[in-house]
């Protein structure tokens, strides 16, 4: 394995001028496979390429590259607690393509979500082979829309411990060069429009060209990219923090380069999954979960969502959208002591750093957040008295709800009684973009007319899948599977052809599509009462 040491900036040579024209040529070095990103999705994609590789007995050649500095926790995959929609048997939630229906309003690509409803357990598996351990949660409170027995799983040690592990064995092949500093910058494309490679730049300014037949694009979305996010979300995207500080490095660069070259695109270009989170926290991702189990007000004291709704995590989503879009970034979560009880220890309230803000009154607690204290207790008041009488039930939608209120709360409304109260200051974070480059089955990058770019590949969050809402527990192993996926399909068709997958090259596919294309039109014809041969004879 190769690690690409950047030169020190200091370094006399970088002062010369050019002795000749050729001095200032972009280098090229030929593999077989580009990466971009070392994320969930570039780590899987590296090493499930190099180990199909070693078991054909391929020299498969594969750069793996990071925009980030060696040792820098860049991107998302790093900075995650990487919940994943899993039983006990590391079974992916059956229900899956449903609630992806329900959510997206049919706009999902179904097949796509079936694909990784069968290939999540494997890819599962996988990292627990490579040596990550899975913590087992058995949630006793919280009720789980997914069909997991109120099970779901995440790495110990979070996503980084799972990052960690994948780059313990791709630095075990001396085939694979890592280069850190280098951004992407184009694919190069042969006059066809088949990828033979791409343009990166280092960290001394100048153009590379990394030549090859294959490119996988696993740099994430568009977070960190303020131009995109007016383009694409729309007034006031700037205002939201980036959960996670790696997120500043996804900038869109694979998104521009496959629309460069042709890709189509899916999911939801005005969409984004966004998070509540503690406003003291001192660390990254410090989300406070639980709305569902007491009220959220914004600045003036007022309820604005029904935090009710449906399920926690069905619902999470939806609150820090409303925060963010309508609310000037700032609420307030607001419950008692009975509720904090039930979840001493739990994952709902301490995941920030923070311990929450109590008071013995609610006007105690409201100096605390520094909102009004006589607008909250009114709040409060008029909340308690809208509440009905159906008994209070953490593992179902009980139908507790008040009625009369401006926005009443469809389940969970218990009433907000006993001190000490407690109560977190919040604002919307964003965690990722929903659209992205469309991809088929198999992680091939397909054109705007659905036809698949030969030796363009993607997976992770830069490819598009997700309308409306973020069903949640699940990006995390859609990216570590379609990367798999593509790095094991990808050493299997070296020396078969461009692309060839399966059998059959993309040549023969389109054919084959234009062939069943040609049959239906002579069908139709043949059911208007001409046939194909008296069409030509009439012209």
């Amino acid at each position: 394995m190769f690690v690409h040491t950047p030169q020190s900036s200091t370094c006399s040579v970088a002062l010369q001028l050019p002795t000749s024209d050729h001095s200032n040529m972009a280098s090229s070095t030929k593999y077989d496979l580009v990466v971009v990103g070392t994320g969930f999705a570039g780590c899987m994609a590296t090493l499930a390429f190099l180990e199909q590789c070693k078991k054909d007995n391929k020299q498969g050649k594969v750069a793996l590259l990071e925009v980030g500095k060696e040792g820098e926790r860049s991107g998302a995959s790093k900075w995650t607690m990487a919940y994943l929609r899993l039983d006990k048997n590391l079974d992916f939630d059956e229900d899956w393509v449903k609630e992806m229906r329900l959510v997206s309003n049919g706009l999902a690509d179904e097949e796509y979500c079936e694909k990784l409803r069968v290939e999540a357990p494997i890819s599962a598996k996988y990292l627990e082979e490579h040596g990550v351990k899975f913590v087992h949660h058995d949630e006793p409170n919280v009720l789980l829309e997914f069909k997991t027995a109120q099970h779901f799983v995440f790495p110990d040690g979070g996503g980084k411990a799972i990052i960690g592990k994948l780059f313990e064995h791709i630095r075990g092949y001396s085939n694979c060069e890592i280069m850190y500093e280098t951004e992407a910058i184009r694919l190069l494309t042969e006059d066809s429009g088949a990828i033979r490679g791409l343009k990166a730049r280092k960290n001394d300014g100048l153009l590379h060209d990394l030549i090859a037949p294959n490119v996988v694009l696993a740099c994430g979305g568009f977070e960190g990219n303020q131009e995109m996010l007016a383009r694409y979300i729309g007034p006031n995207s700037h205002k939201l923090p980036l959960i996670a500080p790696g997120l500043k490095y996804n900038k869109g660069a694979g998104l521009r380069m496959a629309l460069e070259v042709g890709a189509g695109t899916a999911g939801s270009f005005d969409g984004m999954h966004c998070e509540l989170v503690d406003t003291r926290a001192k660390k990254p991702d410090a989300v406070i979960w639980g709305h569902n189990y007491g009220i959220v007000v914004n600045k003036d004291c007022d309820r604005f969502y029904d935090e009710g709704k449906r399920h926690l995590f069905a619902t999470f989503e939806m609150i820090a959208l409303e925060c963010w879009r309508d609310q000037d970034m700032s609420c307030y979560f607001v419950t008692d002591d009975t509720i904090m009880k039930k979840f001493t220890g739990s994952w709902v309230y301490d995941t920030t750093d923070q311990p929450p803000e109590t008071g013995e009154t609610i006007e105690e607690l409201a100096e605390k957040l520094k909102i009004d204290p006589k607008k909250l207790r009114k709040t409060v008041d008029e909340y308690n008295a809208a509440v009905n009488d159906k008994e209070f039930d953490l593992m179902k939608l009980d139908g507790k709800a008040t009625t009369g209120l401006k926005i009443n709360k469809t389940n969970w409304a218990t009433k907000i009684e006993t001190p000490p109260f407690a109560g977190y200051p919040m604002t919307s974070n964003l965690t990722f973009t929903y659209g992205g480059v469309k991809t088929d089955l198999h992680a091939r990058v397909v054109s705007t007319n659905d036809v698949p770019i030969p030796g363009l590949w993607a997976a992770g969050e830069l490819t598009g899948l997700f309308y409306n809402e973020y069903p949640p527990a699940t990006s995390c192993l859609r990216s570590m599977t379609f990367g798999r996926l593509a790095g094991t399909e990808i050493a299997k068709s070296l020396g078969k052809g461009v692309s060839e997958i399966g059998g059959k090259s993309i040549k023969d596919e389109v054919s084959s599509r234009q062939s069943q294309a040609i049959m239906m039109d002579r069908d139709i014809l043949i059911g208007e009462g001409r046939s194909l041969q008296a069409e030509a004879s009439a012209a």
